[in-house]
């Protein structure tokens, strides 16, 4: 995660509770990456959005890739709305990577995510 806000630690979106969820402070282009250890064919990501000011999720874009750099990893899907504490799953097609990243494009945004689980093909 580039930045933590609040004690809204990365961590917390792999937690299992929908009570909990990661925060980046305000700015350009926010990221959470999980490492997944080796590189997988990605069948799908699920991510819950937290319960309250869901809409900051809205335009993100889910990458799988093996680079750290967000911009070099392959466009998995994007979020286009995603309702407080929803959950919702996209298709990655067996696209490999060792990393998921979850990020939203622009100036003054802040992430935020309750659970985020890959599923492999």
């Amino acid at each position: 995660q580039i930045s933590t806000a609040s004690d809204c630690r990365p961590e917390l979106a792999l937690d299992g509770l929908l009570t909990t969820f990661t925060h980046t402070n305000s700015e350009t282009d926010p990221w959470w990456r999980v490492d997944l250890l080796k590189v997988y064919r990605v069948n799908r990501v699920t991510i819950t959005n937290r319960p309250t000011y869901g809409s900051r999720i809205n335009g993100a874009v889910i990458r799988i890739g093996n680079f750290l750099d967000i911009y070099s990893n392959t466009v998995c899907a994007v979020i286009s709305t995603l309702e407080d504490g929803a959950t919702d799953t996209f298709s990655c097609g067996g696209m490999e990577g060792r990393y998921m990243i979850v990020h939203i494009p622009g100036d003054q945004k802040i992430l935020s995510l309750s659970e985020v689980a890959v599923y492999e093909y």
